[in-house]
This record gives C-alpha cells, sequence and structure tokens, in this order.
C-alpha cells in the first residue's frame, strides 16, 4: 500500500501548523521543576555607559549571542520525563484484574476446524467416493478442558518435518492440558509428563492393523480397566507407542486417557439427588490455581498452545496466500512472532483496560495473542485481501478453541482497508494505550502519512514500530520545535532471532511514548529564551 506524502514548502507550513494547534499546551505548574536559569545563564543587571562605536560592537555581539542562544537544541532526554522512564510491567500483585475463564459450554459448534480437517484428502472426480474421508482413516480423539469439547486427530505423520504433524499437534495439546489444569494427584493418574516431545524421527514402523477405537468411556474390552489406570504410566505408553510408530497401542493408550479425562470433566453423580452435581474438575482446579502466583493469569504454556492450534489450522494450510504481494513494495508480508508480542505487552503493560490498534494488522497474531494474554480491546486494519480474510477465520476459530480450553477472549475488532482512510482508525486512535505499525518494509511516504495520524494520541500512549517516525534521543531546536518529533520520547530496544517472520538474526524496534508534558516544558523553554533575547537587544 502506497500513499503520497506532504511535499514543499506549503505542505511544510500546513504541516508545523497542524501540529502547533494539535500538540496542546499546558499550564505552567504542569511544566518541568527546572527553571530556565538552569538552562541559560541569567542577564547581568549592571549598567555600563559605551561609547557609539563599542554600542555598535555590542549590539552585534548580541545579535550573534541571541541566534545562537535560539539555535541551542535541546535532546529530548532533557525533557520534565526522559526516554528511559516507560511504564514500567506491572508488578504481579498490581495486574489489572479480568475474568480470563469463560462461563460458556465448551461445545465447538460448526465453526471448529479440526485436525482432521487440515490433513485430509479427497477425490475430486468422485464426489461421492467416502474412502479419503476423516473417518475411513485411523483417527483418535482428544477431551478438551470445557464440557462437550473433543476433536478428531488423524493418524498421519508428515515425512517433511515442516509439514503439520497432527499427532505432535494432539501430544503437545495433551501435555498442556495435564501439566496446567490437573492437581498433583490428578496427574499421577497419568503418569508422569516428559521434559520434552517424542522424538518426530522414530524408527522404521509397523504398519497399524486397527481402526478407530470407541471412545465411549467404556474400557471393559481393553486390557486396562478403571481399577488399575492409577499404576500405569499411560504417558510413557503413549510416547512408546509414537516412538514405535504402533497404531494398534496408540489408539488404545488414548482411549484410556480420554477415559481419565472424562472422569474429571463429568464427576460421578452424588448418591443424595438433593446435593448438586460436583463441577468439571479441570476447570475447577484452574480457576483457583491461575488466580495464585507464579500464574496471575493464564499460563504462557497454555496461551501459546492455543494460539499455535488456531494458527496452524487457518494460516498453515493457506501460507500461499501471503506470498502474493509486489515487492518492494508496502505489501511485502512479515509476522511478529509471539515472543515479540510478548515484549510489547510486558514493556507497555497492557491490561484488561486497555485498547490495541495495530496499523497493518496482517493475519491478526499479534491483536488475538495480546487480547487472550490480558483481555484487553484490540483493533486491527489489513489492506491486503489474502491475509485480511485469514485474520478474519483466525479469530472466529480462537473464539471456538478459547471455549473448548474455558477460556475468554478481550474484545477484537477487524477491518480490511486502507488505515489512511478508514474512519475507524480516526476514531479509535485518540483512545488507544498502544498502537503498533509493522512498518519494516513500508514506503517512506506511507510512514510520512502516518505521522500526522499521531498527534491524536492521548498522553502516555506508546507506538511501537520496526522504523522509527522519530529518532531516538532528537535534537529539537528552534526550527523543529513544531514538529510531531517533539511530543515523542523514543527508546530503542533490541528484538532477537525468532521474535519475526523474515529473518534468523535479531534487530531493533522502537517505542514512542507521546509527553507533551516534556514538549511543553521544551518549547517554554524556547519562548522564554527568544523573550530574553528581544528585551536584551531594546537595551
Amino acid at each position: 500500500m502506497a500513499s503520497s506524502g506532504r511535499a514543499g514548502a506549503a505542505g511544510t507550513a500546513e504541516f508545523a501548523s497542524v501540529c502547533v494547534r494539535r500538540l496542546g499546551r499546558l499550564s505552567p505548574h504542569q511544566y518541568s521543576d527546572l527553571s530556565d536559569d538552569d538552562y541559560w545563564p541569567p542577564s547581568p543587571k549592571r549598567r555600563r555607559i559605551c561609547s557609539p562605536a563599542s554600542l555598535v560592537s555590542s549590539s552585534r555581539a548580541a545579535s550573534r549571542q541571541r541566534s545562537l542562544a535560539l539555535d541551542e537544541p535541546i535532546y529530548r532526554c532533557s525533557s520534565s520525563r526522559s526516554s528511559s522512564t516507560f511504564r514500567p510491567p506491572p508488578e504481579p500483585g498490581d495486574k489489572v484484574d479480568r475474568i480470563w475463564w469463560t462461563v460458556d459450554d465448551g461445545s465447538p459448534g460448526p465453526d471448529l476446524v479440526s485436525a482432521a480437517s487440515v490433513v485430509h484428502f479427497n477425490n475430486p472426480q468422485d464426489p461421492d467416493d467416502k474412502s479419503f474421508e476423516a473417518e475411513a482413516l485411523p483417527s483418535t480423539e482428544l477431551e478438551y478442558p470445557n464440557n462437550h469439547s473433543c476433536e478428531t486427530f488423524i493418524l498421519l505423520v508428515p515425512k517433511d518435518p515442516d509439514h503439520y504433524n497432527p499427532i505432535m499437534c494432539l501430544v503437545e495439546s495433551l501435555y498442556t492440558i495435564i501439566d496446567c489444569y490437573l492437581t498433583p494427584p490428578q496427574k499421577a493418574l497419568f503418569g508422569t509428563l516428559p521434559t520434552a516431545l517424542p522424538s518426530e524421527h522414530p524408527p522404521p514402523p509397523s504398519p497399524p492393523t486397527s481402526s478407530v477405537v470407541n471412545l465411549s468411556g467404556d474400557l471393559s474390552n481393553s486390557s486396562h480397566n478403571s481399577g488399575n489406570t492409577a499404576q500405569q504410566n499411560h504417558l510413557r505408553t503413549l510416547q512408546r507407542a509414537i516412538r514405535r510408530r504402533d497404531g494398534p497401542l496408540f489408539l488404545h493408550t488414548m482411549d484410556t486417557i480420554n477415559f481419565l479425562l472424562r472422569s474429571l470433566k463429568y464427576p460421578p453423580l452424588p448418591d443424595d439427588v438433593f446435593e448438586p452435581a460436583l463441577p468439571n474438575q479441570l476447570l475447577t482446579y484452574a480457576r483457583e490455581s491461575w488466580a495464585e502466583p507464579p500464574y496471575r493469569g493464564i499460563p504462557k504454556r497454555v496461551l501459546l498452545r492455543v494460539i499455535e492450534e488456531t494458527y496452524q489450522r487457518i494460516v498453515g494450510p493457506n501460507i500461499g496466500q501471503l506470498s502474493r504481494y509486489s515487492a518492494f513494495t508496502s505489501e511485502v508480508y512479515g509476522e511478529l512472532m509471539p515472543s515479540f508480542t510478548d515484549k510489547i505487552i510486558v514493556q507497555t503493560g497492557l491490561h484488561a483496560g486497555s485498547l490495541l490498534v495495530d496499523l497493518g494488522s496482517g493475519v491478526g497474531n499479534v491483536l488475538l495473542h495480546a487480547a487472550l494474554a490480558t483481555g484487553c480491546s484490540a483493533f486491527g486494519v489489513e489492506f491486503m485481501a489474502g491475509p485480511a480474510a485469514l485474520a478474519r477465520e483466525q479469530l472466529r476459530q480462537l473464539r471456538t478453541r478459547c471455549r473448548m480450553w474455558g477460556l475468554s477472549l478481550g474484545n477484537v475488532e477487524l477491518e480490511e482497508g486502507d488505515m489512511l482512510a478508514s474512519r475507524r482508525v480516526d476514531a479509535l486512535l485518540p483512545k488507544a494505550d498502544v498502537v503498533v505499525v509493522n512498518n519494516k518494509v513500508f514506503e517512506e511516504t506511507l510512514n510520512a502519512a502516518l505521522r500526522p495520524k499521531f498527534l491524536d494520541l492521548k498522553e502516555g500512549a506508546v507506538v511501537i514500530s520496526l522504523k522509527p517516525f522519530v529518532q531516538p534521543n532528537a535534537r529539537v531546536t528552534e526550527r523543529n520545535v513544531d514538529d510531531i518529533c517533539a511530543i515523542f520520547d523514543v527508546e530503542e530496544r533490541p528484538y532477537h532471532s525468532g521474535d519475526v517472520s523474515w529473518g534468523s538474526s535479531g534487530g531493533t524496534y522502537y517505542a514512542h511514548r507521546v509527553d507533551r508534558v516534556g514538549y511543553a516544558s521544551i518549547r517554554e523553554r524556547f519562548e522564554n529564551a527568544r523573550a530574553r533575547s528581544v528585551r536584551a537587544g531594546r537595551r
């Protein structure tokens, strides 16, 4: 997406005029405690009798001194607030309370894109051929924490390790549920959690000879029964089945594991018909334990698992749509990874009462991650049709998966269109606490066109970008005091390998914090210097 910036003397004058009107002025008591004399020494009070020649010389010297005083730069870090004083991340006990769980039923409904639907084939020549459908292939299910929520996984292992692996996806979700939703005695029913996932490159297998196992919960025909499940290490058995690619053993073990999960989700009814039924034990423990340290909210393992499940099923199969862009334009696509979003959350202190705006939101990764992690409200606008469509699908799928995991999601709004022409952007920017702009490849004309929009941001709002809109520690002089650079404190911070999608090395990003208090102090100093120069010239 490209747009024209301001150019020419008339455009510059108009931009400066807009800045003066919109930067804002504050009352004198809000200025810095430092007086002007701390920056400019006071003029001497003694009167001297000078000859006409010395008057001319003195006038020239005063003129030069006046010019030097007005041109003396003030670095942005010398304002009333230093660029190093960004809002620190809140302590665990100071986080804004949010309701991270949902009271809705976990039934996925028709919106669920299951793991089975991602990997199966069909017969385009014969639509009635059912042999390629998921139901015809060996598969198993996984019980998710919320009531009436489960998902089907097909027993397929890709030869390419970069392709979606439904078995590894199932195992990672299972381990996350056991690790974060169960009490220690409940975990003991399943066995020992491994420190790493099973190897994705096992020895040559024996082909499976069994079809889908009945997961109704009746284990009477199984070699395992409900009386001895607690003594068996089912998770270790599951690992052994994966290493050997033993299909029957894998299905049989998942049958037992699902039986145990269902027994915790749906406890037996009490003998007394007047006693209330016991609640879902997985959700009960999560709501109690996650409210205490070290979690104080959704555990990071759960958060990343839900995000990854959504991405794998929606973006993964359609990754080709993201490469349809014109090279060397503002449409070149790149993603900020979950680790980068975590940096934004920590640095800016996003919480349930915050508003996050993403200009060029792509497939919505940053918005969805932040809304789930903090409960904040989030708005994103994306110009390209492919990523915008995937963002809408990701949002729909994430809402479904949050119900399955028993979680709540902050309010998320998506728009497809031009960020410069969007009325919704103009309405929300003045309310935004954090603005994210992945402008790594934006054309300079687009970056220049975005700058005036930031004049509407409120005090303390932070703009996160990959290229700076204002250089860190910018020099503020008499000539540029009315430019947008004067309202921003800018901090340059590093990101590391794995934080972005377009390279294996790290880089830097920029956090611009609106500081009109500091701007007012700087502007007052220039005005006072000008006034003193005028008074000195009249003597």
